[in-house]
């Protein structure tokens, strides 16, 4: 590589990428709000682990065989 070539590569990646500033940590404590995160959550299950459970129900249903194959990848 040519060094006219480092040159405008090192330049074009400094203009691209944004100086990182000393401060490094977060301004404020994460915990609280993660706290609040967890307390906010529904006891309800989301439709789509509804439906696979339905669906392995199902699959155990008419094929009484596979019981052992979903146990063994339990």
């Amino acid at each position: 590589m040519k060094p006219h070539d480092e040159d405008r590569i090192k330049r074009m990646l400094q203009e691209a990428l944004p100086p990182i500033e000393d401060q490094v940590e977060p301004t404020r404590d994460l915990w609280p709000a993660v706290l609040r995160k967890l307390d906010q959550k529904s006891g309800a299950p989301p439709w789509f682990d509804l439906a696979l459970a339905a669906g392995l129900l199902g699959l155990t249903a008419f094929f009484p065989a596979s019981i052992p194959v979903l146990l063994y990848y339990l």
